[in-house]
């Protein structure tokens, strides 16, 4: 293994995740080996470690949005496993879990990055986590963060780019012989193309994702996948079919979606505003403004750029109608509940 320090700059670069993807799917996994003077014993006692305080981040990440715990995520990760990676004594096999285990930590630090919309920082430490579960030689692990990088690629405005890593993380799903993760990946692939207008591309992949989705199983669904469930499911085929503007399909997945287990508190702010555009699209005013108004309150509790920035495009979607009363209702009130300004808008892509 290269022991190297987290370096982490700001810039979104374009041709990074490609690289990265080709890297993942072409290149051998580096034999874990020790530096020249190991500090400290690392045991599985410290891989259980690391992964619970994931598991408690995650959770806060979950209920508040990525702003809340990011610096402490950080600190944690840069601190604490950084020096395990690089200076620790461990076996073959506590190595792999601990670069697994790395690697989960990581990837949240990258989504939480993502969730403020540092997109910079969020690509280094997907990168980043992707190479550490290269180390670990975690075909699974590797393909769920190459479908987040899909996911912040359709955000981004990149749906061509995208649809290549989603590509990536299916035949990872596949090396791993995850259905769940080739449902997701298979799903990421059809957003994608909806955002192209590829209606009959996209209605494919939707098909197949649910075929896929249909084999899983929540005994064979690794810790960090089991939020792919029915409502993730039906809020993605929901985007999709809000993409390709068909607001009445859109609409009855994003019902579907709300059917979420408790603690997404993020997840089902994004649903409610997809639901709201939904009946936008299908010029239900008076509904998409009452569920417009539930999604202000819930974004209000949270720290989220992405949460805001999906209630802003709702607010220029509702635009048109503003001479209407209750849409000028919703305006005023939102106006009132956002942030003054938006500092990330230059920098933005598709709404994902």
């Amino acid at each position: 293994m290269e022991r190297r320090r987290f370096i982490i700059d700001s810039v979104f670069a374009a041709g990074a995740y490609a690289t990265s993807a080709i890297r993942w799917l072409t290149a051998p996994p580096a034999p874990i080996t020790l530096p020249a003077r190991p500090a400290r014993h690392v045991g599985r006692s410290d891989v259980d470690a690391i992964r619970e305080v994931t598991q408690t981040f995650l959770r806060l990440d979950n209920l508040f949005g990525g702003g809340r715990a990011r610096p402490t995520v950080v600190r944690y990760l840069h601190d604490e496993v950084g020096p395990l990676l690089h200076d620790g004594r461990y076996s073959e096999a506590v190595g792999r879990e601990l670069f697994t285990a790395a690697a989960e930590l990581t990837r949240l630090a990258g989504w939480m990055a993502y969730d403020l919309e540092q997109h910079g920082l969020a690509q280094r430490y997907l990168i980043q986590a992707l190479r550490l579960a290269r180390e670990a030689d975690d075909h699974a692990l590797g393909g769920e963060i190459l479908a987040g990088m899909s996911h912040q690629a359709v955000y981004v405005g990149r749906a061509d780019d995208a649809l290549d890593l989603a590509r990536a993380a299916h035949e990872s799903a596949a090396k791993a012989g995850l259905p769940a993760l080739a449902a997701e990946s298979l799903i990421m692939q059809a957003h994608a193309l909806a955002v192209g207008k590829e209606a009959a591309a996209c209605g494919a992949a939707l098909n197949a994702a649910q075929r896929a989705f249909e084999r899983s199983s929540a005994a064979h669904t690794p810790p960090w996948l089991r939020y792919f469930d029915e409502a993730y499911m039906a809020a993605k085929f929901g985007h999709c079919f809000r993409e390709l503007g068909q607001g009445s399909k859109a609409e009855k997945f994003a019902r579907r979606s709300l059917d979420m287990v408790d603690g997404y508190v993020r997840g089902r702010a994004f649903n409610v505003v997809l639901l709201a555009n939904a009946q936008l699209q299908q010029q239900n005013l008076d509904e998409a403004c009452a569920v417009g108004n539930q999604a202000l309150d819930l974004g209000s509790g949270l720290q989220s750029a992405r949460t805001i920035r999906y209630i802003r495009d709702l607010r220029r979607r509702m635009s048109k109608y503003n001479n209407e009363s209750v849409v000028n209702d919703f305006q005023s009130r939102a106006h009132e509940l956002l942030p003054a300004s938006d500092p990330h808008a230059s920098s933005r892509g598709h709404a994902a």
